[in-house]
């Protein structure tokens, strides 16, 4: 990036599209200074199935928010997601013998908290402390200086598929890019768009994208649970397309421009006009049937979160409400079925935390791109690009345990 080290790019590799952010600091704020958006085709559920395409789609979007940035952009940070991302809790205990802790202690607790069993085709991604025990006081963030007999800590795993990472790092590499670090998305758009408050308070998170939904928990200023459920705006577009009978292009911009999920929200007399399959004529249908289509479907998705929520125990750990983001939530309506499927507030996030350009990128579809650009902007290696290890993928894969630490 020219030797400028203020420059952070976050790379968003969706389904439905690769959007790039790039970020400048300039003391503690962010501001955007370039953007650049592609249709991703070579994805299926967050997944790379398609190299090439996948390559071709980041390097249009990049060069898009080069000629916007007036920069050379050579590294980036780019998000993971997908079913194959998984979250697991897990405790450790080490004596102390009343002496005071140190760091070492700290490191050594966290080590045994993770030194469990996981398959050889899965890495550790992420390794996130939720709290700390000191004898019988809990819910310590800092146990660091306190005497203590023995010392416990909690926390909360996530792993992703190996190969998966890899494809991500290969495309970028492909595509000319230097991958700086890998991060979770539900964390970068957690980042985006949700206020300190409500991640202290307790807070439910929904980014639902072109083909997955991904869900966390945030409390008490910590990532306490994840979910993928690979269902998103595709599934909509698809049942728009077999509803409606028409092409999936055709219905994919249906749903951007007329698309509701409350019947009771269509005015009557409003229609929509359909094109035809095979070349037969276009059609009008009343919008309320296009509502009654997607209602289900968006219905069904959070009554899956819901469950998954319910069997967890975790009813009851996001008193701060809920928070929709990502591009699938433009939906007219989305907000009210969320509401009474969870019975809990609601809001639509958008990314609030930078300066700059922010009008082109406040838009829940951009939430986790900005995401990777705030979490870039607080890396252990900030963004001095020259002295970036690239060992290649473990040395990424190390990069990333260290640096959400760091984060932490």
């Amino acid at each position: 990036m020219q030797g400028n080290e203020k420059i952070i790019v976050g790379l968003d590799i969706g389904t439905t599209k690769i959007a790039a952010v790039v970020g400048e600091m300039f003391e503690n704020d962010i501001n955007v200074i370039g953007f650049g958006s592609h249709p991703s085709t070579g994805l299926r559920k967050g997944t790379v199935v398609n190299i090439e395409s996948t390559v071709d789609s980041i390097k249009k979007a990049v060069e898009e928010a080069e000629i916007m940035a007036g920069c050379d952009i050579s590294s980036v940070y780019v998000g993971i997601a997908g079913n194959h991302i998984k979250g697991l809790n897990s405790h450790g205990i080490i004596a102390i013998k009343g002496r005071e802790i140190t760091k070492q202690d700290v490191e050594r607790v966290i080590d045994a908290a993770k030194a469990i069993a996981i398959p050889t085709d899965r890495e550790i991604l992420h390794v996130i402390p939720q709290e700390f025990i000191v004898d019988d006081m809990e819910s310590i963030q800092n146990p660091v200086g306190m005497t203590a007999i023995r010392l416990e800590a909690k926390i909360h795993i996530v792993t992703g598929a190996v190969s998966s990472a890899r494809n991500i790092v290969k495309c970028c590499n492909k595509a000319g890019l230097e991958v700086c670090d890998i991060a979770l998305e539900s964390l970068a758009s957690g980042e985006a768009v949700l206020t300190d408050e409500e991640k202290e308070l307790g807070c439910l998170i929904a980014d639902m994208g072109g083909g997955t939904t991904d869900l966390a928990i945030f409390k008490d200023n910590n990532l306490k649970f994840i979910y993928e459920l690979t269902l998103g705006g595709h599934n909509l577009t698809n049942d728009i397309s077999i509803g409606l009978r028409t092409p999936f292009p055709e219905a994919e911009k249906i749903k951007i421009q007329h698309g509701t999920c409350v019947p009771q929200n269509v005015k009557t007399g409003d229609t929509i006009d359909v094109q035809a399959v095979g070349g037969r004529a276009p059609k009008k249908l009343s919008k309320g049937i296009l509502a009654e289509i997607l209602e289900p479907r968006v219905e069904e998705i959070f009554s899956l979160l819901k469950k998954e929520l319910f069997s967890n125990g975790l009813e009851n750990s996001f008193p701060a409400g809920f928070v929709l983001t990502g591009g699938s939530v433009v939906l007219d309506g989305i907000a009210e079925i969320a509401e009474s499927v969870f019975n809990v507030p609601v809001r639509i996030g958008e990314p609030n935390k930078i300066g700059g350009l922010k009008d082109i990128v406040r838009n829940p579809s951009y939430a986790t791109g900005v995401g990777l650009v705030l979490f870039g902007s607080k890396a252990s290696c900030q963004i001095n690009l020259k002295e970036i290890d690239t060992q290649g993928f473990i040395g990424i894969l190390n990069r990333m345990k260290q640096w959400f630490k760091d984060i932490i």
